[in-house]
């Protein structure tokens, strides 16, 4: 069964995917589009996260992110059973413990329903403006993650030693309230596929076309087969097209999927055959309305047929 999750709208507004009606949005919106998603059995409500935006980027980019373990905790009090994944957590820009302590708290507070999504990063005035490595951010990503999986275990007083990181006789409570919190990695990069495969619990593809994610896919389990680790669970994620559940009267856009959910369901089910177990799906809409109906409609007639 294909499972799929939504990238939330307001969180972060790139002039790549941000809506109209999202300028004017707050958390209310925010809330309800949660709740909705919780209630429709979406898999994952997730959150981006960037620190600040440079003014050369602004115009693409936007400055509007909100921070994602505020915003995942503040959404994991509106919700029951809905995961909340970071799409993705720059770690880089901080240190372990201090990773760790923030998610760890989230996913004690929310019983269990933090999926951690890490990824290298971009944006070099933001590393420049923390201090952080740009230069180096895939290797500090590399022992970031080793650094996680000590710190965010079942240990009060986790113990990890590395060439930038070590810490010992430091406790940490409150714990995860899950046993293993899932670590999924995204990026397309050669280095990130690698990552995902050895290093990660999941890979979350940075929007790649259906025509790459077979080789890529392909990649993950050559990997996982040298590394003698194909045995172990790994969820395969991809980001589909825009959707749009039903015929829009108005310009959805050239690449957005219309149509009845039984043409949406074939086309997206191709994922699966490929290898993807998890879907990212993202709607087009004009108001907060419209995308609470898209997320009911998807769930309820498209869902269902998803093989």
């Amino acid at each position: 069964m294909l499972t799929y999750g939504i990238q939330l709208p307001v969180q972060s507004q790139s002039a790549l995917y941000a809506e109209s009606w999202e300028a004017a949005a707050g958390p209310d919106d925010l809330a309800e589009v949660a709740r909705t998603a919780d209630r429709c059995g979406f898999g994952y409500i997730a959150c981006c996260d960037h620190v600040a935006i440079p003014q050369r980027l602004a115009a693409a980019m936007s400055t509007v992110w909100y921070d994602p373990v505020a915003t995942l905790a503040f959404l994991a009090a509106a919700t029951e059973r809905v995961r909340l994944l970071s799409h993705v957590a720059v770690v880089g820009l901080r240190h372990p413990l201090l990773t760790a302590k923030q998610y760890a708290t989230l996913d004690h507070l929310s019983g269990g329903r933090l999926v951690l999504g890490v990824g290298a990063g971009h944006v070099r005035e933001e590393f420049e403006a923390l201090g952080a490595d740009f230069e180096q951010r895939g290797a500090v990503l590399d022992e970031s993650m080793d650094a996680l999986r000590a710190a965010l275990g079942p240990e009060e007083f986790p113990e990890f030693t590395g060439k930038r990181f070590t810490f010992r006789g430091l406790g940490q409570r409150p714990r995860p309230a899950q046993a293993r919190v899932p670590l999924w990695v995204g990026g397309s990069s050669p280095a990130a596929v690698r990552r995902a495969a050895l290093k990660g619990d999941g890979w979350l593809p940075q929007g790649d076309p259906r025509d790459r994610l077979p080789a890529r896919i392909a990649r993950i389990g050559q990997l996982r087969e040298q590394a003698g680790i194909a045995d172990r669970p790994f969820t395969v994620g991809a980001i589909a097209e825009p959707l749009y559940v039903g015929e829009p009267d108005w310009e959805a856009g050239r690449r957005t999927l219309t149509g009845k959910p039984e043409r949406l369901a074939e086309s997206l089910s191709a994922y699966r055959a490929m290898g993807v177990d998890q879907l990212q799906v993202r709607f087009r809409s004009r108001s907060r309305g419209e995308l609470t109906e898209q997320l009911e409609a998807f769930a309820a007639e498209v869902a269902p047929l998803l093989i």
